[in-house]
């Protein structure tokens, strides 16, 4: 599978195909953020995508390319909330049923929406067991084709019309921030990034305790950790795609760390001077850029808000 590539002609493909299905979201400017900062900061705010976070592009295009005997049949995927959402969605706008493979210890609110799309779940404790073999095991018993959370073309290349479409809206960018969990939102937009614009500075952000990217990086291949405990939930992976980690191996410039305090408040930040909500995964890039962990710091810079699946009662503890 390392051996596969995405270029930008299948990102391409992959806008034209979701094109009028997957929202072209907003790219939000303000000038408190530009001062706090002290650059010009492009916000590619994928907490308005459907199903309430990038995820629905790479899901959506993947099973939109399935034979219609395999969507008869139905999908599996596992996740911790947001590609389940996304599965789950993209299975009922296409005719199809989805069994997801779940966490135990899933976000509530996560859950409720992913059942709420007709998707059936299944659970498992992320902590002592694999959900790749898991989750290849249920599809094998039910005859269900798989989607991955981010080890296929198809979802990288989905995941990367969000690169596309922000910097078709702003013009050349010097950087790019962009949350790093199993590497495919950062692979597809890296692809299409460094493509349109060479040159740009592409980062990623993992959380302090769950940063398998940046040791794997360092090593110069892909390395294992225990299971991170973090807030960022979405984030919360021990080791980096298969697929994607060659790609972001080759085309990622540094990978820089923020702890739950830093998310937290680049949280607190989006919501009461920005004006939107987002989910700790979907704030750590954000949050790198307000802790000042990005260095030197790019003149325009890209942010990916990459999601904000977060129930009421979960944001207000994390707020308190």
């Amino acid at each position: 599978m390392s051996g596969v590539t995405v270029t930008l002609d299948d990102v391409q493909d992959a806008a034209a195909r979701i094109k009028g299905v997957v929202h072209r979201t907003p790219v939000l400017r303000s000038r408190t953020l530009d001062t706090l900062v002290g650059a010009e900061v492009h916000l590619k705010c994928e907490n308005f995508q459907r199903a309430g976070a990038f995820k629905f592009r790479g899901a959506y295009h993947a099973m939109s390319r399935l034979a219609p005997e395999q969507l008869a049949r139905g999908v599996a995927a596992f996740s911790s909330g947001n590609h389940a959402q996304a599965v789950a969605l993209a299975a009922r706008e296409l005719g199809s049923s989805a069994v997801i493979l779940m966490p135990e210890d899933a976000p509530r609110s996560k859950r409720d929406a992913t059942e709420g799309y007709g998707a059936e779940i299944v659970t498992y404790d992320r902590y002592t067991g694999d959900r790749a073999a898991l989750g290849a095991r249920l599809a094998a018993e039910r005859g269900l084709a798989l989607i991955p959370p981010y080890d296929h073309p198809h979802v990288i290349a989905g995941q990367g019309t969000a690169a596309l479409e922000l910097i078709e809206d702003t013009g050349p960018l010097d950087a790019l921030l962009t949350p790093v969990g199993g590497g495919g939102l950062m692979a597809g937009s890296a692809v299409a990034a460094t493509a349109l614009v060479p040159g740009i500075r592409m980062i990623g952000v993992e959380p302090e305790t769950g940063d398998d990217t940046r040791r794997s990086l360092a090593a110069g291949e892909r390395v294992r950790v225990p299971v991170p405990r973090t807030i960022a939930d979405g984030q919360a992976l021990p080791e980096p795609g298969e697929l994607t980690f060659p790609i972001n191996r080759r085309l990622l410039d540094s990978v820089v760390l923020v702890g739950d305090d830093e998310i937290r408040a680049a949280m607190r930040l989006a919501f009461e001077r920005l004006k939107i909500v987002t989910e700790p995964s979907g704030a750590t890039a954000l949050a790198a850029l307000l802790a000042g962990a990005v260095d030197p710091l790019p003149r325009r810079v890209g942010v990916v808000i990459s999601g904000g699946n977060i129930g009421l009662d979960r944001f207000l503890e994390l707020m308190a």
